[in-house]
């Protein structure tokens, strides 16, 4: 795995380092003075409601967008000096697919590999080492579009991290996917992590998916709420959760009258929050033969994103992804 540049006095620069970006659209502030600094080799998670910005400020760190105010380092580079050497130490694995599915799984590896320029035999040793890290070895000859989601899923890894990149933007990857392709998904990546030190910046709505992360940034309506690592955002910001199934109207209205707070859920389970876990459980007992099911939750970054934001990530449906490279569009 390649280094970033470094100081002259050997001190290793943070992966990235954000100070004021600003980006509007129209008379829409979609990022507003975001400051941020991502530790090398960390696992980064970005978690956001819809139009929080999150997009926005991926684009800008690969390259697609210009920030309006503000400098934004990636790999000791700045993202708008030297747009193609950040292009060259960065991966990007978007949210939709951009595999060409009439290709087979060697060729679209083979494809990325001459776009950055790599060599025939650098190429040839990179794709045999990405499947078999990923476990495609004997898929190499198949056409893309025979794979399982969770394998093109495994591909577009592979070929984010064919050139050897520094860090990996990874923008809801594992949406669309089974339990059990998600689950595989971060083992890979946390295997990576350890053998190679790879930095990985993640947005995700499955939140249960980022309680390992190192750091997590929570970001709504452009601005950063809180920043830290899970132990300290859920010391810092989480309740226990009390989740309900009601029984029919009558116990949902029983249950909102003595809780007008609560939230409602799209599945039509309530969720109500409480500083302590007695407080819960005493609830809980005052409202038997009103629900049919309940959860005690104890704090979690499902918590903290609630009690910041005043609803629950898992209401928002992920938007559809862009579909772009990281190199040779437009900025």
């Amino acid at each position: 795995m390649s280094q970033a540049a470094t100081p002259q006095n050997g001190e290793i620069l943070s992966a990235i380092s954000i100070e004021g970006v600003s980006q509007r659209y129209g008379r829409m502030l979609a990022l507003d003075d975001v400051s941020l600094t991502v530790p090398m080799g960390s696992l980064f998670a970005l978690i956001g409601p819809n139009g929080a910005g999150k997009s926005t400020l991926i684009d800008i760190l690969c390259t697609i967008r210009a920030p309006l105010s503000g400098r934004a380092l990636v790999a000791g580079l700045d993202v708008s000096r030297d747009p193609r050497g950040v292009r060259r130490r960065i991966g990007v694995i978007f949210q939709n697919s951009t595999l060409d599915t009439r290709l087979s799984v060697f060729d679209n590896l083979e494809f990325h590999g001459r776009v950055h320029a790599m060599g025939r035999a650098e190429r040839r040793q990179r794709i045999d080492e990405m499947l078999e890290l990923v476990q495609l070895s004997e898929w190499r000859n198949a056409p893309a579009r025979t794979l399982s989601a969770g394998m093109k899923r495994r591909l577009e890894i592979a070929r984010g991290l064919l050139h050897d990149p520094e860090i990996l933007f990874m923008d809801e990857p594992t949406v669309g996917l089974d339990p059990q392709s998600r689950a595989n998904i971060w083992q890979y990546l946390s295997d990576l992590r350890e053998k190679t030190g790879l930095t990985i910046v993640v947005t995700t709505h499955y939140i249960d998916e980022v309680g390992g992360a190192d750091r997590v940034c929570v970001i709504e309506k452009g601005k950063i709420l809180v920043e830290g690592t899970p132990a300290d955002l859920k010391a810092a910001h989480g309740t226990t959760l009390l989740r309900l199934q009601p029984e029919g109207t009558e116990g949902r209205a029983a249950i909102l009258a003595v809780h007008p707070d609560a939230l409602t859920l799209p599945d039509g389970n309530i969720l109500v929050r409480f500083d302590t876990l007695p407080e819960a459980e005493t609830a809980l007992a005052a409202l038997r033969g009103k629900i049919g099911l309940a959860t005690l939750e104890p704090p979690s970054l499902e918590s903290v994103f609630l009690n910041l934001t005043g609803r629950a990530l898992r209401e928002e449906a992920p938007t559809s992804g862009r579909g772009r490279p990281p190199a040779g569009g437009r900025r």
